[in-house]
Order: structure tokens, then sequence, then C-alpha cells
């Protein structure tokens, strides 16, 4: 009776040479595919081992990584913070209702997404948002300013990122003439005030924690006061009816600004135009144009075009 009963599979694998190079064969594909995964996963972070680092954050230093990752990409998945930060399901829809909640993101089904959000993100969290393209729009404004030049810049990420060009220039103050940046944004204040070739003007005013951004009756106040050469200003969307944010107080600021500039410029990457936002920042009158990127499509370039603004391609 004994010899009658089958032997066990793996008995029958280990003595049959061909089942057992191709049992092999099966889970030496199985681990390369799970390494080209794992590497998959550390490309799309752009750190090595990232998911393992952000394992048992607390949740306040989640939150704020979530935003990171939505910061990135645009949008954020359930099954992303899963795999991310090693926490259930449950756990990363809890997170994602508590961001929406605090007017961070809009909810979608399976996760979250930066678009159609009725406030600004931190600015922290848009700063990679079409970078390169931010870089090179800067790149092109900086070629408008003149040595000794007063020139006027708004709260913004590609604004920020002018002024982190125009830190480096010393060949733009003249012996007669500083180079003088007026600005309502206290983090471009912080970085431009400790060099000694810029002349820095704050506006003053009552501080947006999302944009850095100061506004209210003493940012009006002082500009109405200043005059400037050219003006450089931050936009979240640029329509049919003109160029537009999120905030009607920052319109304000950013429309006083524009209105005291010899020459104002909208900076808005491609992404922005062809869209609307809440409030306008003031008549179209007040803008020469707009300085963008070469993804700019026929349909936007022709809305450019009907709205009398100049364009330069960065």
């Amino acid at each position: 009776m004994t010899d009658s009963v089958d032997r066990p599979d793996s008995d029958q694998t280990a003595s049959d040479p061909i089942r057992s190079g191709q049992t092999q064969a099966d889970q030496s594909q199985a681990e390369q595919s799970q390494a080209e995964q794992t590497q998959a996963d550390r490309t799309r972070s752009g750190r090595p081992g990232d998911t393992a680092a952000r394992a048992g954050l607390d949740r306040q230093t989640r939150l704020e990584a979530i935003l990171d990752l939505l910061g990135e990409a645009g949008t954020v998945e359930v099954n992303e913070i899963v795999e991310t930060f090693d926490v259930s399901p449950a756990t990363a829809r809890r997170d994602l209702q508590m961001l929406a909640d605090r007017h961070l993101l809009a909810r979608t089904r399976g996760g979250a997404t930066a678009q159609s959000v009725a406030y600004d993100l931190p600015l922290r969290y848009k700063r990679e948002q079409h970078a390169t393209e931010k870089s090179r729009i800067a790149a092109a404004a900086l070629d408008l300013v003149s040595p000794g030049a007063r020139i006027g810049l708004s709260g913004g990420t590609t604004t920020t990122t002018l002024a982190s060009a125009l830190a480096v220039r010393t060949d733009l103050s003249v012996a007669s003439r500083k180079l003088t940046v007026v600005t309502n944004a206290i983090n471009i204040a912080a970085q431009l005030a400790v060099r000694q070739h810029i002349r820095v003007v704050v506006t003053g005013g009552v501080v947006q924690s999302s944009s850095y951004e100061l506004v209210g009756p003493y940012s009006d106040q002082l500009l109405q006061q200043l005059s400037l050469d050219i003006a450089f200003l931050g936009t979240n969307a640029i329509g049919p009816d003109g160029p537009a944010v999120h905030d009607e107080a920052e319109a304000r600021v950013n429309g006083q600004m524009a209105l005291r500039a010899e020459q104002a410029w909208l900076l808005a990457d491609s992404s922005k135009i062809g869209i609307r936002a809440f409030a306008r920042m003031g008549e179209l009158g007040w803008y020469r144009g707009v300085i963008t990127d070469d993804g700019l499509s026929t349909d936007q370039r022709a809305l450019l075009d009907s709205l009398g603004l100049d364009v330069l391609i960065a």
C-alpha cells in the first residue's frame, strides 16, 4: 500500500531535471520582474529607497509628503500613498480627505488632483510643476531688464525663479543707481535682501500664507506712490477676459503693480493659458505682453493674439 502512494510534487520536481530547470527559470524571472518594479518605483520618486525611508512617518509629516507628491505630478492615487508610505488604503483615504477639508487638493475617484482647487496650493508644493519651462521663462524675462532698472515682482513660482536669476546678476547695478526690486512677496524679499547690488522695497500688508504675498490697503498705498520701469507678474490663468488669479486681494495688488510700470509682462507657462481663475488682474491695457514656453498650442496663441498681448516664447 505504501508503494502506491504518490510522492509529493516537490520530490517529483527534484527528480525531473527539466521541470526543475523550468521552476528555477520561472523563479528567476519573477525575481527579475520584482527588481525592475522596485527600480521603477525608485526612479519615479527620484530618490533611491524612497518608499522605505517614508514608511513610519508621523501623520503631519506624511501629509506634507503627500502634498510634495501632488506638487510634482499634479495628481496622486490612493494605491501610490499605500505603497510609498506603507499605510492601509483606509489611512490613505483619510489623509486625502483631511487635505481636501483644508482646500489643499480636490478628491477624485481613487485619489486626488491639484486641479480645480478653489485655492492655491502653498507655494512650496507647486515649485516642481513645469520647472523647466519656468526657468526658461525667467531667463527670457531677465533679458528685458536694463542695468539700474526699477523692477516690480509679484509673488509666484516663476517670479521667484526670476528673483533667483536677478540675485547673481551684479552687472545689472550701475554706479549711479542700484537695481531696485519692489515686491509684495516676502520670500522674494528675503532671498534678495542679502544681495548688496539690489535695493529691495517691500510693499507691506497682510501675508497670504499660501503664496507668501502681502496684500491689502498698505500694499495699495505704497504702490500708488511708486513708478516702475518694468513689472513681472505671475498669474494663475489667462482666459478670454485676460489674466486672473484665485484670490481677489492678490489680483488687486498685481493690477496696481502693473499700472505703476512703464511696461508690465505676465509670466505664465502654457498650462495656464486658455483657462479661467476667480479674480481678474485689472485691465488688459495695463499689460504689454506675456512670456511663455514653446508648448503653446495654435488655439492658445490665437487667444493671446485676440487679447492684444505681445508674446515672447522662451
